[in-house]
C-alpha cells in the first residue's frame, strides 16, 4: 500500500512544486483533481486530454519525484435536474474517463449525483426515509434515472478499461454501502467504491464491516483516507443530520478531522488489516477536510500517521500454518 494525497489543499502551488513538498514528507501517490467540485489546478482536463506532450510532461514530473496517480478526480453531480449543470458534469467524467486512459490511470474518483423527485422538480432530493409513500415513489423515480445514466457511462468506463470509485456520499443517492452495490449489480464491475469512511463514521456505519461487504465482491477501486470525529455532546442533543456550517466547530455534532483526529492509530491499524484481508493493495489518498487546522499540518500529520499503520511489504509464506 502507498499513502498517497489529493492535492486539491496544495491548489495554491504549482503542480511541480506541490510534488516536491509532497515527495519530501513521504507521499508515493497523487490524487488529481480535474473538474467539478474539486477545481483542476494541478490537471486542467482541456489541456490534457490528446495531448501526448503534456502527458510525457507530467510522467516525467512524476517520474522525477518516483510518485504515481492513483485516480482522476471529478466530483460532480451528473443527475442534476437541471439539463445544463448534468450535461456539463456528465462531460467531465467522461473526458475524466478518457484522460485517465490515455495515462494509464486506475480509477476515476466522483460522485453518483442525485436527481430531483420527480420529473417536475429543479432541485436535488436526498430521500432517506420511505414515508410518507411520495417519498418511496420519488426514491424509485430517482433508482430509475441513475441506472439508465450509470448504465451507459459504465460501458463508457469499461470501453476505456478505467475503474470509477463512486464516493458514498450524504445527498447523494448511493451514500451507504449496500446502495453502491445495487447500483453496481444494475451495471458492471466497473463501477465500484472510492470508499472514503469519513462520511460513513456519522452515520454510524462500521467502516471494517463496510470494508468485508463491499470488497467480497470485489468493489473498492480506490480508498479515501479521511477521519471524522462525532462530537456526542451536540449528537445527543440534535443527532448526526446536522445543517450547521461546517466553520460552526463548537456546535457542530460531527466535524471532518485529519487522519488520527476522530480515530486512533489502532482503528487505523485495523482499517489498513482489513483492506489486505479483502484484497485491497492500492493508495490510501489523505482528502484534507479538516477546518481546524491547516491544509499543510494536516496532511503531515496524516501522512505521518498512515506511514505507521500502512504495509509496504507483502506477505511472506506462513510457515507457521
Amino acid at each position: 500500500m502507498e499513502v498517497g494525497v489529493l492535492t486539491v489543499p496544495l491548489g495554491d502551488q504549482s503542480l511541480e512544486d506541490a510534488l516536491e513538498y509532497l515527495d519530501g514528507i513521504g507521499v508515493e501517490a497523487v490524487e488529481l483533481a480535474c473538474g467539478g467540485f474539486t477545481g483542476d489546478d494541478h490537471l486542467k482536463r482541456e489541456e490534457y486530454l490528446d495531448n501526448e506532450e503534456k502527458q510525457a510532461e507530467l510522467h516525467a514530473l512524476l517520474d522525477e519525484h518516483d510518485m504515481y496517480v492513483s485516480a482522476l478526480a471529478t466530483h460532480n453531480n451528473p443527475l442534476h435536474p437541471d439539463d445544463e449543470r448534468a450535461a456539463r458534469a456528465d462531460t467531465e467524467l467522461r473526458e475524466a474517463i478518457e484522460l485517465a486512459g490515455q495515462l494509464g490511470v486506475d480509477a476515476v474518483t466522483t460522485f453518483s449525483g442525485l436527481p430531483a423527485g420527480s420529473e417536475a422538480g429543479d432541485v436535488p432530493n436526498w430521500i432517506t426515509a420511505p414515508w410518507p409513500p411520495e417519498h418511496g415513489d420519488a426514491l424509485e423515480y430517482q433508482w430509475d434515472v441513475a441506472t439508465d445514466y450509470w448504465s451507459d457511462a459504465a460501458e463508457h468506463a469499461a470501453d476505456h478499461d478505467v475503474k470509477v470509485g463512486l464516493e458514498m456520499h450524504p445527498n447523494m443517492l448511493v451514500y451507504e454501502p449496500h446502495g453502491l452495490l445495487r447500483l453496481r449489480e444494475a451495471t458492471n464491475e466497473y463501477i465500484g467504491a472510492n470508499f472514503d469512511p469519513s462520511h460513513l463514521y456519522w452515520q454510524g456505519i462500521s467502516i471494517t464491516d463496510a470494508i468485508r461487504l463491499l470488497g467480497e465482491e470485489d468493489a473498492i477501486h480506490h480508498f479515501h483516507a479521511k477521519d471524522t470525529k462525532v462530537y456526542e455532546e451536540q449528537a445527543r442533543e440534535k443527532g448526526v443530520l446536522d445543517t450547521a456550517p461546517y466553520t460552526d466547530e463548537p456546535n457542530r455534532s460531527w466535524l471532518f478531522r485529519s487522519v488520527g483526529y476522530g480515530h486512533g492509530e489502532d482503528h487505523w491499524r485495523d482499517v489498513v488489516s482489513t483492506l489486505r484481508m479483502v484484497g485491497y493493495d492500492g493508495a490510501l489518498s489523505i482528502e484534507h477536510e479538516d477546518s481546524l487546522t491547516s491544509g499543510r499540518e494536516g496532511l503531515e500529520k496524516g501522512v505521518d500517521l498512515l506511514k505507521r499503520v500502512v504495509f509496504s511489504t507483502q506477505p511472506g509464506d506462513a510457515y507457521w500454518a
